[in-house]
């Protein structure tokens, strides 16, 4: 079954004009861009306008909405060690 997806996460995703994804993270399942973490060929995959949702398969059987709550911020990302690999990313092109 296809998770709820709430019109504010369609219109974001739409205004962002990028991809994002739904994965596991410290503070359970996170609403990040794929640019933080890349879908994978397993995931669940939901048109958003142009662009796409991707919802891992490891959250997929848990999750019956996607709703602005879990949408992570930069602070929150730079704290999970689930988006370290990004965050190291992100620091070796600051200096």
């Amino acid at each position: 079954m296809t998770p709820a997806v709430d019109e504010d996460v369609k219109q974001m995703i739409m205004r962002e004009k990028q991809d994002y994804r739904i994965c596991t993270a410290c503070m359970g399942p996170a609403l990040v861009s794929t640019l933080v973490k890349p879908p994978k060929p397993s995931d669940l995959k939901i048109q958003i306008g142009d662009n796409f949702l991707y919802i891992s398969r490891t959250q997929a059987p848990y999750i019956d909405r996607v709703s602005m709550d879990m949408l992570y911020d930069e602070d929150e990302i730079d704290s999970c060690p689930a988006f370290y690999r990004y965050t190291d990313s992100k620091r070796s092109k600051s200096f």
